[in-house]
């Protein structure tokens, strides 16, 4: 099993910045990759950014490109998503996953096992 917890949402205003964090408890000796997601009110929870954990390969969804940057620290089983010039479109939960097994795939929800609850992250014009 693996625990994972979400924080650093919050309220910005466009143009600001803001890092969230995951980190990850039980067997994450066995992670495999982590990810992050999103979902705005009346919207599909949609792909953000992905990391290998061991290689630290990232994938990033075309609309935060240039703006966001996830990494990780493996001695605290923590990924974190660094969140620049952020947009009011980018308002929505965000939630950090985890998968434990190699998946052909980064960008879908059934690539992911393990799910956090998720952090709000509010950009105002």
């Amino acid at each position: 099993q693996v625990q994972l917890v979400e924080s650093g949402g919050g309220l910005v205003q466009a143009g600001g910045s803001l890092r969230l964090s995951c980190a990850a408890s039980g067997r994450t000796f066995s992670t495999y990759a982590m990810a992050w997601f999103r979902q705005a009110p009346g919207k599909e929870r949609e792909f953000v950014a992905a990391i290998r954990w061991s290689s630290s390969t990232t994938y990033y969804a075309d609309s935060v490109k240039g703006r966001f940057t996830i990494s990780r620290d493996n001695a605290k089983n923590t990924v974190y998503l660094q969140m620049n010039s952020l947009k009011p479109e980018d308002t929505a939960v965000y939630r950090c996953a985890a998968r434990t097994y190699y998946s052909g795939g980064y960008s879908s929800l059934v690539d992911y096992n393990y799910w956090g609850r998720g952090t709000q992250v509010t950009v105002s014009s």
